[in-house]
């Protein structure tokens, strides 16, 4: 019934409507609370966001546009199209993601359909497992800052890795079964260098102020959702259906948390609760990624023509994958109970990092990883010339 009424489109205009007026009742009824909300989504951005994203935009945006992607491509061919059913290409948003973080990846992936270096079933492959999280953020943020614990965040990011690859596995079977076994044929010519550089710099810009207004919006927004009792009551709820599973309102609380804004509930996962089920839950949000890094990542499918229904599922995927494979490695080998200081507040913490200190190590991880690219592909011109000759 509820299905049926939302199919319809004066519910569905409605129903949003509704929303929009009681979130401006929110912001109306709790204005300190939601200006604070807002400051820290800014000290996020600025402390965080923008060092850690913006070199890593600049660096995926050159890789595509000098044409460094179809080299390492050709190298590559003969383990992305056995595994992933992707073309070699492609390896460059896989590579990206998994060093730059949410939403570098799907980023990349765009850009290659766009200059057509891949297909487009080859590219709704690539979104649904390339968009991952960096090792900073797992690392150092979850690992040694929520856990306390580096051996716990070691154990997240290859978990994360390896669940990430075993959905790109499972969705090389995504699209035509009589697909040719060959990549495309683009034709695809590089842009000179102080072209593509001056796009690149201008379009990470753009991307990295687009993802700073999401990150704040959906910080004020998770906030009101707490102060309202919203987000208490449909943990309630979830907690009474969820029950038999063992998931009590606490966790449904956490769970809801995470699954609206990653950093938010990877923070309150040490609030009591096993060890087992805290990381297991962390490997689940770390794979969903939240629905702000979501919007984030649709943001740039919105003109791309691609559907974002495989990259979701994807996520989902990817979420339920690690969870499963955490709680089965704890199984085997029970971890240890954590030891130090446990932050409290992830999201304040991330906002009080050192901007010079975040901005070198990531412009040099980016100039690094760029340098392997660029040393790789003329590795590789250099080997198919000589097997020419």
């Amino acid at each position: 019934m509820l299905w049926r009424m939302m199919r319809s489109k004066y519910a569905r205009d409605l129903a949003l409507g509704g929303g929009l007026a009681l979130t401006t009742l929110g912001l109306v009824c709790f204005p300190q609370a939601c200006v604070a909300a807002a400051r820290t989504g800014l000290e996020l951005c600025g402390n965080v966001i923008i060092p850690s994203l913006f070199p890593f935009f600049v660096l995926s945006s050159l890789v595509v546009d000098l044409g460094l992607a179809g080299y390492i491509g050709r190298a590559l061919e003969g383990v992305m199209r056995p595994l992933f059913r992707v073309s070699g290409a492609c390896s460059s948003a896989l590579a990206l993601g998994f060093v730059g973080g949410y939403p570098v990846g799907a980023r990349t992936a765009i850009s290659l359909y766009r200059q057509g270096m891949c297909t487009r079933t080859e590219a709704q492959r690539l979104l649904a497992f390339c968009n991952n999280s960096g090792p900073a953020f797992i690392l150092g943020v979850v690992g040694a800052g929520v856990f306390a614990d580096s051996g716990v965040g070691l154990l997240l990011y290859l978990v994360h890795l390896v669940s990430s690859c075993l959905v790109g596995v499972l969705f090389r079977f995504y699209g035509p079964k009589d697909e040719v076994g060959k990549g495309p044929v683009p034709s695809f010519q590089a842009k000179r260098f102080t072209a593509a550089f001056t796009q690149a710099v201008t379009g990470a810009m753009s991307s990295t102020l687009n993802i700073c207004a999401f990150v704040i919006f959906f910080t004020v927004i998770l906030r009101l959702l707490a102060l309202s009792g919203v987000l208490g009551a449909v943990a309630a709820v979830l907690g009474r259906l969820l029950g038999p599973l063992g998931l009590t309102e606490d966790w449904c609380r956490k769970l809801l948390t995470g699954l609206i804004e990653l950093t938010s509930g990877v923070s309150g996962l040490t609030q009591g609760g096993a060890l087992t089920g805290q990381v297991s839950m962390a490997a689940f949000m770390l794979g969903w990624a939240g629905l702000s890094i979501h919007c984030q990542t649709l943001s740039f499918l919105a003109d791309s023509g691609l559907s974002p229904w495989t990259y979701l599922a994807g996520k989902l995927l990817h979420g339920g994958v690690s969870a499963a494979l955490v709680w089965a490695l704890a199984r085997l080998f029970p971890p240890a109970a954590p030891v130090g200081a446990i932050l409290s507040q992830q999201v304040d913490a991330m906002a009080d990092l050192d901007f010079p200190t975040a901005f070198t190590g990531s412009v040099c991880l980016a100039w690094c990883l760029l340098l392997v690219f660029f040393f790789f592909s003329v590795f590789s011109g250099k080997r198919q010339k000589d097997m020419l000759q």
